[in-house]
């Protein structure tokens, strides 16, 4: 089901200007390499979050989506859509995120209900078509958890696995505001936690609370302020150029 993206602050593009490229940071600091840094914000960026029965990406499985579609900075569409687990859903993870088997089988009346397979094939598409359009997806942790569960969940379920049904996962562009703030801030004890909460706390950002839209949205959100960050508060954000083979992009393995 596709829901409006609550609005945010973008700086006016008279209030800044745009700057093209990477800075690359040293490698071989005591708390390992990390990755570069971006200057400007591609043209078309997707946030992506889910929740979740647990937290083992082999075996849990997802029971929120949200996508969150961003162009030239500015949101323009989204979906969250919910599914009922074919496992319990832990404690700890209720905790976190408030959702129970009976809550998600009430959303029926006001949203999108898929059943695990039918979820992960609706999520193939998605990320199939965003693939396809050369998007960046933007998350916390989303290539280590989110996608890493999908890939589980997929081979389990529908007993493929995604490259056999046109998805590529080895290709996903992403960006990990999680693995960005290392670049911008390499030093862990100088920041010793990094999640998306606390990314959101340090950068000014509206926490999206563990649901799955929000967090999408949050995600992308700070990214933009760590751009900004990045160009000193010197960068605007409505002018954007397509993204460059020079950009660092994380690059998922599909083992």
């Amino acid at each position: 089901m596709s829901v409006g993206v609550r609005p945010f602050r973008i700086p006016a593009v008279s209030d800044r200007i745009a700057t093209n490229g990477v800075c690359r940071v040293a490698g071989g600091c005591n708390d390992g390499p990390v990755a570069k840094r971006y200057l400007q914000v591609p043209e078309l960026l997707v946030g992506f979050d889910t929740e979740t029965t647990g937290l083992d990406v082999t075996v849990e499985r997802a029971i929120s989506y949200g996508f969150c579609e961003y162009r030239y900075g500015q949101p323009v569409s989204s979906e969250h859509y919910f599914v009922i687990p074919d496992r319990p859903i832990s404690e700890g993870a209720r905790r976190v995120h408030g959702l129970s088997i009976e809550d998600l089988e009430a959303k029926r009346a006001v949203a999108s209900v898929f059943s695990v397979e039918e979820g992960l094939r609706h999520t193939m598409e998605i990320l199939k078509n965003y693939q396809g359009l050369d998007a960046l997806l933007v998350g916390s942790n989303v290539s280590q958890f989110d996608i890493e569960m999908f890939r589980w969940s997929y081979r389990s379920v529908i007993g493929r696995n995604p490259s056999e049904d046109g998805l590529n996962i080895s290709k996903l562009r992403i960006i990990d505001v999680v693995e960005h703030d290392l670049a911008i801030e390499p030093s862990r004890s100088n920041r010793p936690r990094r999640g998306l909460s606390y990314l959101c706390q340090h950068y000014g950002v509206r926490p999206g609370g563990h649901d799955a839209l929000d967090d999408a949205r949050a995600a992308v959100e700070v990214f933009f302020e760590q751009v900004l960050h990045n160009n000193a508060g010197q960068m605007g954000l409505g002018i954007v150029s397509p993204p460059s083979p020079s950009l660092q992009v994380r690059e998922l393995r599909e083992g």
